[in-house]
């Protein structure tokens, strides 16, 4: 999962006002509730010690959301009278709100209840060209057309010399037009970042831009039943098709990854020969590769009983231990306590580590066999008892 946009809220003092929203108001009390809900909110920020400020300024913008929300849910981050991060969630938070007042913003729950699936371009696409749309946790962005070659475009059942030199014309014509496609796919998709696209529309075309392109943009392909290009018959119920046949892709594609990474993290957990391992697990493993900047991804089981064990922080993110003492020999002398998974979150989003929720993968197998111990593990920029790799300091995970 990308955590990139929580920046504002890692290096910040806090201490941090954390709210998790219901924003499905759906009957004509809906303004009634939700101030009512805001207060409460407000009061619980109050009995956990907040200051005036930062609780007026919760209520504030809880009360100025609009009565009938484009989302289930809000997650607000707030600190010295101001709400810092306001985001939008996928999922309503259990039980309709959550509020905490805490040394660290209190960001796990984000895992189970923000849009996890990546980005998606979505390309409708006939033998003259194609509409390419971008698709995301932020909704909807058309990105323009791209137009072929429109002439000659119709094969015609003619056996003669003529019409089979036309038909290779027509032929050529299509292959060219994939061709345009393809590449205009290959620089949407670098400016964009998008992880996946699905082709829609004419088949045979859509099976000629996949082929126009390397293995590895191949594989980011899914190709849909549904959905045409331009308007036509049964226009709407083909789009509501496509519409599922996008999530359905998202979906699959964060369940895949979360296999992938559970598959190397079981592998790189066994030491080598030499007594090397790729991974960690563990609180205190965790603390000390976050510390030194080598976890490349860090595994979340959001149930894991660990995730509430406690650690000591300092203003830094990357000034974390499992001892108090720990902390101030790290160079902050008045640490503070805080929960182990909003403390390694915090210093994996800081250090460009990619934080990955294994829930998919539980769900799924139904047990914890495999899973990290705890419910926090990590696969490592380079293994224990190794020098790092060149390059990979401070650079991408070569594993995530």
């Amino acid at each position: 999962m990308e955590l990139g946009f929580l920046s504002p809220i890692i290096d910040r003092p806090g201490p941090w006002a954390s709210v998790y929203f219901d924003t499905t108001w759906i009957t004509e009390d809906a303004a009634a509730r939700r101030e009512l809900s805001a207060r409460r909110v407000r009061d619980q920020l109050k009995e956990q010690g907040a200051d005036e400020a930062t609780c007026g300024a919760v209520y504030d913008a809880l009360t100025a959301l609009p009565r009938e929300s484009r989302t289930p849910g809000r997650a607000l981050f707030a600190a010295g009278g101001e709400v810092v991060l306001d985001e939008p969630l996928a999922s309503p938070p259990p039980g309709g709100q959550q509020a905490v007042w805490q040394p660290l913003p209190h960001i796990t729950p984000l895992l189970d209840l923000m849009d996890a699936a990546p980005s998606c371009l979505v390309a409708r696409i006939d033998r003259t060209g194609a509409d390419l749309e971008l698709r995301g946790p932020e909704g909807r962005r058309d990105l323009g057309q791209v137009q072929g070659e429109d002439h000659p475009l119709h094969v015609t059942p003619s056996a003669s010399w003529h019409e089979r030199h036309f038909q290779n014309s027509v032929e050529n014509t299509w292959e060219r037009n994939a061709s345009v496609i393809a590449e205009a796919w290959r620089q949407r998709r670098a400016e964009t970042g998008a992880e996946l696209v699905v082709l829609a529309g004419d088949g045979r075309e859509c099976r000629s831009v996949r082929e126009r392109l390397t293995p590895e943009l191949r594989e980011a392909c899914v190709l849909a039943e549904h959905g045409v290009r331009g308007a036509g018959r049964n226009q709407a119920e083909s789009e509501r098709r496509l519409d599922r046949e996008v999530e359905a892709a998202r979906t699959e594609y964060v369940r895949r990854h979360a296999a992938e990474v559970m598959e190397r993290f079981q592998a790189w957990r066994v030491p080598t020969d030499d007594g090397r391992v790729g991974a960690a697990e563990g609180v205190p493993a965790l603390v000390d590769a976050l510390r030194e900047h080598r976890v490349a991804a860090l595994l979340v089981r959001p149930d894991g009983p660990d995730l509430h064990r406690e650690v000591w922080v300092g203003g830094g993110p990357d000034q974390v231990a499992v001892r108090r003492n720990d902390v101030q020999y790290l160079g902050d002398t008045h640490p503070v306590s805080a929960r182990a998974d909003d403390a390694l979150l915090r210093a994996a989003v800081a250090s460009g580590a990619e934080v990955v929720s294994v829930q998919p993968v539980a769900d799924e197998a139904g047990t914890p066999d495999g899973l990290p111990v705890g419910g926090l593990g990590a696969l490592l920029r380079w293994p224990y008892g190794g020098p790092p790799a060149e390059g990979s300091a401070g650079g991408q995970a070569p594993t995530a």
